[in-house]
């Protein structure tokens, strides 16, 4: 049974039924509740589909390889190879695509007549259709292929509010970046072709001793760039805090949840699968880039009071640790020690996964707010608790899983993520322990700080009192929204709980990868019991969920009959020195993070801006009100992107001069490209 769901067949299901969903919308577009319906139901059987294949591949354990018959030409075979690793991608892009699917038909009812719902199915089918042809090809060019119909189709939606001017900026820079970083993919893919003769990925694995350790060292920085653009890793990232927040909700959960993680996925493929062996500096380039993106990442995240901004940068950071895993397996590797670079490709696999999870629930749950609120900005909710119980609840589930806190399941993907670097430090020479021993401070301090964020996001959203008139006319989620965000909870606690099979299952994803096929299991599962390794401290997520449990039942008991025995208890106003109490007396979010801006000044360029309003505006006298606000530069936009853009258009401008009109200078141009031409014939 198990091998007919794992089929080749049962995978073109899942694309055919993406396929018809993208297309019926379009046919059903003039009606908006049914193209609704039909776009987001085929994405649901579609994803069911994918999660059924998935599991079926990784639990069979086989790889496959398959074509589409006669849909061939030169240097393009319409191949696909599903391995675990590519069936393990699958299964997370199938996972969030189900549960957004469902939001989205209750989250998107609120475009009807604004917008084509047919259009925005038909993108949404055919964003997820290409996620999963990019982690299934096994051809260069049908993989560039699939990347643009991905890139392509999350454009479209990026700017489906197409009303806000800031989502078509948003949408240009997303264009430019994702292309820009195709660029370097297609160099890459050349240089394989030049020196193995082919675009397939097998016979470019088969045929790596042709190809020079200097060209293996251009294809790297080349991959990085290119796929590290797509997952957003600094100094990469300036599209996704823009492009993220556009979009809708659901599909910023894609984006953010799984989208990125197509870029992570390739260069697991390149740098373990097809370029093995490797030098060691390209797991430590990985270390290196990790730490500043995690650190960054959550630096921006902390000064930021857009509630859709905060989680996208948020994600930059999770990137981080995701490259701190692969970056510390790609140095195992290059340093012969298989079984650890094993245990630490595991740890990223399995943060890249979590953090699908986790960053999924909080974009559903921050599009629930602004669905009820109309704005993005945390300066205007406050005491949403009161009126969205459930999704405060949700959120909140989802924020402790970012911050990674047992027994969720974020906290033992970063436990993972700490072991490794800890056996770095221990196993590794001096150069390269010390930046093992730099990443994990990077990590420890990341996670200090993300902690700090998400306080930060769930107190000035949820708790306190409302802000705004908006907030007092808020109500709770769509059931169907619900549904979304409370499957994703609920598995992030399960994922937490069962944290030691989760592993050793993704543990035999990993060795499916022919490095590391000999070498013995680093996982021994004992009952409710993670991965141990030699003498690892070993880690229960139910034993943490049963000390949680019987701490609080004992804090509780003790409160009622140890501290409160024999007090009477009274219930009153809060003393309000004399005035009452006002929203303005809150902490808000600017500043809840006043003091780590002040702090880091240095690297998020903070500045301060007053806005003070008099009850005489000619005189300046008998101040009335002022408004402090806190905001952030990215370094990287102010002192990189933006001196290339103006050198672009000077450029541009000085190129334009080229463009005469003159029909003879015309001819002198073709003359010289010719002579140009001729020359390098010779």
């Amino acid at each position: 049974m198990l091998g007919i769901f794992a089929s080749p067949m049962s995978f073109f299901v899942s694309l055919l039924l993406f396929t018809i969903g993208a297309i019926g919308s379009l046919i059903a577009q003039k009606d908006d509740a049914l193209a609704n319906w039909w776009g987001g139901l085929f994405a649901i059987a579609g994803s069911l589909g994918g999660l059924i294949f998935a599991t079926s591949a990784m639990i069979v354990g086989n790889s496959m390889s398959f074509s589409l018959g006669a849909l061939t030409f030169p240097l393009l075979t319409f191949s696909f190879h599903v391995d675990m690793l590519s069936a393990f991608f699958v299964f997370v892009i199938s996972l969030i695509a189900l549960f957004c699917s469902f939001y989205g038909i209750g989250y998107v009812k609120h475009y009807y007549k604004k917008y084509s719902i047919g259009a925005l199915g038909f993108f949404y089918n055919l964003f997820i259709l290409g996620m999963m042809l990019v982690v299934s090809s096994s051809n260069g060019l049908f993989f560039l292929i699939a990347w643009e119909v991905m890139s392509v189709a999350s454009y479209f939606l990026v700017i489906y509010d197409r009303k806000e001017q800031s989502n078509l900026k948003a949408g240009f820079l997303y264009l430019v970046m994702t292309h820009i970083g195709t660029v370097f993919i297609i160099l890459a893919f050349l240089l394989f072709y030049t020196y193995t003769g082919s675009l397939d990925f097998e016979v470019i694995k088969s045929g790596v001793a042709l190809i020079p350790l200097s060209i293996k060292n251009i294809i790297f920085v080349l991959a990085v760039i290119g796929f590290g653009t797509k997952a957003g890793i600094i100094p990469f990232h300036v599209w996704l805090p823009s492009a993220h927040p556009a979009a809708p909700s659901h599909v910023s959960g894609l984006m953010s949840g799984v989208m990125i993680k197509t870029g992570i996925y390739m260069m697991m493929r390149i740098f373990l699968d097809i370029l093995q062996p490797i030098p060691t500096w390209w797991g430590l380039t990985l270390l290196i880039i990790g730490s500043v993106s995690a650190l960054l990442g959550v630096l921006y995240a902390l000064a930021e009071y857009d509630i859709k901004r905060l989680l996208a940068y948020s994600s930059i950071e999770n990137i981080g640790i995701i490259l701190l895993g692969l970056g510390s397996a790609l140095t195992f590797s290059s340093f012969g020690m298989p079984q650890l670079a094993l245990l630490s490709l595991v740890a990223s696999l399995f943060h890249t996964l979590n953090h699908s999870i986790f960053k999924s629930l909080l974009f559903l749950g921050a599009g629930s707010v602004i669905n009820e609120t109309h704005t993005r900005n945390m300066e205007e909710y406050g005491g949403l608790i009161q009126y969205m119980p459930q999704t405060a609840f949700f959120f909140l589930v989802g924020s402790m899983a970012i911050s990674a806190l047992p027994p969720f399941n974020g906290f033992f993907s970063e436990w993972m993520t700490f072991q490794s670097l800890f056996q770095g430090i221990a196993a590794l020479d001096f150069s390269a322990r010390w930046i093992f021993v730099t990443s994990a401070g990077a990590l420890a301090f990341t996670g200090g700080l993300a902690l700090a964020c998400f306080v930060k996001a769930f107190g000035v959203t949820f708790l306190a009192r409302p802000r705004s008139q908006e907030v007092l006319h808020a109500k709770e989620s769509l059931p169907l929204l619900r549904v979304g965000m409370g499957a994703l909870a609920i598995l992030l606690l399960v994922f937490g709980l069962f944290s030691g099979f989760v592993v050793s299952f993704i543990e035999k994803v990993g060795r499916n990868l022919s490095i590391f096929h000999s070498i013995p299991s680093f996982v021994s599962v004992l009952p409710n019991q993670s991965p141990t390794i030699a003498n690892f401290l070993r880690v229960s997520g139910p034993t943490f969920f049963a000390f949680i449990i019987v701490a609080c039942i004992a804090v509780a008991l003790a409160i009622k009959y140890v501290i409160h025995r024999n007090q009477e208890i009274r219930l009153g106003a809060t003393w309000d020195c004399g005035t009452d109490l006002t929203p303005r007396m809150e902490i808000s979010a600017t500043g809840f993070v006043y003091s780590l801006m002040t702090i880091y000044k240095g690297v998020l360029m903070s500045r301060i801006h007053h806005d003070v309003k008099y009850f005489d505006e000619k005189t300046g006298f008998l101040q009335k009100s002022r408004t402090v606000t806190l905001s952030a530069k990215d370094v990287y936009q102010l002192y990189l992107y933006g001196p290339l853009r103006k050198l672009a258009a000077i450029s541009s401008e000085k190129v334009k001069n080229i463009q005469s009109g003159n029909i003879h200078t015309y001819i002198v141009y073709i003359f010289f490209a010719l002579v140009v031409a001729l020359v390098f014939a010779l």
